[in-house]
């Protein structure tokens, strides 16, 4: 018998969110400069907005244990779609700076990034390195859309997959998203089903183990990762 996941009170603690509002504010103020250059940097390297939008599968507001596991998503979801509150969790746009060429994904669908990936522009591949293209998504944790730390969200059309294949898959949904989170600076980018699993296994343990310390330490190292390059595509 599977073991309910118990979701530690800090998760839903004002004091998460007020953390989340006051360091995502500082943060965009201070790299506001660093946004205008990227942004430049963006339009000058290929055709195409500086922004990039994608619909993703946030936190489950309503998640009962009764209907886990009515899944209903195949597919990424329209634009007028993204406010519906589905099995797995609320849609949402998440936001970044555009790493590929527009068009990247016409008819091939939703795919994962791939090693050397011949999509992502060279400023692109620049920004991933550096993890820069995942800045604007603090306007994400500004809206109550994401955290600061915590699961990173997945695009409906895997959620859906994964659902119906990895047991206890959508309990990575009983919290907010967030921009890095153990998984992100333990483990590599996703490449197959298994580092899928690997990866639900980290965040479970921080859900259940959620803390300001252990959030103080992925921030930790999230940086290291970011020095070194680790895991970038």
């Amino acid at each position: 018998m599977v073991r309910p996941l118990v979701v530690p009170r800090f998760n839903t603690l004002p004091a998460k969110r007020l953390l989340d509002v006051l360091v995502s504010a500082t943060l965009l103020i201070f790299f506001a400069p660093l946004f205008l250059l990227l942004a430049v940097a963006v339009a000058l390297d290929s055709p195409g907005p500086v922004f990039y939008q994608q619909i993703r599968v946030g936190q489950n507001r309503r998640f009962s244990e009764r209907r886990r596991e009515r899944i209903g998503v195949t597919a990424d979801q329209r634009r007028g779609d993204r406010r519906r509150i589905l099995a797995e969790g609320q849609l949402f746009s998440i936001h970044k700076f555009r790493t590929m060429i527009v068009g990247a994904e016409d008819g091939v669908g939703p795919v994962w990034a791939l090693e050397r990936d011949p999509r992502v522009t060279r400023v692109g591949r620049w920004m991933r390195l550096a993890r820069l293209d995942e800045l604007p998504q603090l306007f994400n944790v500004l809206k109550g859309e994401m955290s600061l730390f915590g699961p990173r969200p997945e695009r409906p059309h895997f959620v859906g997959r994964f659902a119906k294949r990895i047991p206890n898959y959508t309990d990575r949904l009983r919290v907010l998203p967030g921009i890095t989170g153990l998984a992100q600076v333990l483990a590599s980018y996703d490449a197959c089903e298994e580092d899928v699993q690997q990866k639900l296994g980290y965040d479970l343990k921080y859900i259940s183990n959620c803390r300001i310390s252990e959030d103080m330490r992925i921030l930790f190292r999230t940086v290291q990762v970011v020095l070194t390059r680790k895991g970038a595509r």
